[in-house]
């Protein structure tokens, strides 16, 4: 490599390597090897390429990319690249922020609900954390200690909802709706009733059921915060299929009913709307055809995918006392997408 062209390392971003003169051939021939171009990697050209190792769930491991970066940089290892890390956002923790205060978050064994109960865990607060997978739900507990309470539940049915309710103990300061599954993008006349059924009961109704149990605590209290997640789909009508899109449109306005009836009582009501993320959620796969295509072509103005903790950001903010004056706000958290 020449001594007039800068190093690059796993930290520097992927639109960095594709720019780079050494690195950009070296990651489009690793590309198309595998039948794809540059552009499947638009939607993360803003993620550090380290971060491909753990998207691409073992098809690019960690051997490749220490690889890439071994022969772009004439088979010496650089250091890690301080100004590509410190350009990039990185989590600033606020102590104390939730001191004292019992948060539910749903959704917490992995993606937005794990980086949330994270986040409230470290700045002090006391987190109950659901999940349907018990596996995932001790990883996380392994990670945060005594500070996160493990409850395996389904909030679609009553017999959850009371298991959580009790492990909370009688308080509970705030809640994050984090949960959700996704549709198969499918048209309204091709969906089915058991994706529809399936998607408002995770979505909507088991949303809903936790809040109705969270919300008689809050009002004995006079106080509280509770935040939803919704989606670009609650926003517009090119982001899902009808299941999830209409999924989301009920959770702004339950969101929105909630926090009318409610801020009398002290209690807040908020939804973060993210635009793409870098999570598992669940689906029931993609559907393929002509109104697949019509979407996708939609999807070309997508902004950079968000990591989980920049979602959590948002929430925790509107969890917080931080969030003080504002109540039944749809806060887009989509890299501007909502803007387009």
């Amino acid at each position: 490599m020449s001594e007039d062209v800068r190093p690059i390392t796993a930290q520097s971003s992927i639109g960095d390597w594709l720019d780079h003169p050494t690195g950009g051939p070296l990651l489009r021939e690793l590309l198309s090897a595998g039948g794809q171009d540059a552009s499947a990697l638009a939607p993360v050209y803003g993620l550090p390429l380290q971060r491909l190792v753990e998207m691409s769930q073992g098809q690019m491991p960690q051997s490749v990319v220490d690889d890439l970066v071994l022969r772009a940089n004439g088979g010496v290892m650089p250091e890690a690249d301080a100004a590509a890390v410190s350009a990039g956002w990185s989590e600033r923790v606020t102590a104390g922020r939730f001191d004292g205060r019992t948060v539910i978050v749903t959704g917490a064994g992995s993606g937005i609900g794990r980086a949330t109960a994270s986040r409230i865990v470290r700045e002090g607060g006391r987190v109950v954390g659901v999940d349907v997978s018990a596996d995932r739900l001790a990883e996380v507990a392994g990670e945060l200690g005594g500070g996160f309470t493990a409850v395996t539940a389904d909030i679609t049915s009553e017999e959850g909802v009371a298991a959580i309710l009790a492990a909370a103990g009688g308080r509970v300061d705030g809640l994050a709706n984090v949960a959700g599954i996704m549709d198969d993008m499918s048209a309204l006349h091709e969906v089915t009733d058991a994706l529809w059924d399936r998607v408002i009961a995770v979505n909507v109704t088991g949303m809903m059921r936790l809040t109705r149990a969270v919300l008689p605590l809050m009002i004995e209290a006079g106080s509280g915060s509770i935040v939803n997640i919704a989606s670009e789909a609650g926003l517009r009508g090119s982001a899902a299929g009808a299941a999830y899109t209409a999924s989301k449109h009920a959770v702004v306005g339950l969101t929105k009913n909630s926090a009318f009836m409610y801020g009398p009582k002290g209690i807040r009501v908020n939804a973060v709307a993210p635009g793409p993320v870098l999570t598992n959620i669940g689906g029931a796969g993609f559907r393929e055809g002509e109104y697949q295509g019509r979407i996708n072509s939609a999807m070309t103005i997508l902004p950079p995918i968000a990591e989980p903790a920049q979602l959590a950001a948002s929430i925790t903010f509107l969890l917080s006392n931080d969030g003080t004056n504002v109540n039944g706000a749809i806060l887009p958290s989509d890299g501007g997408w909502s803007a387009v």
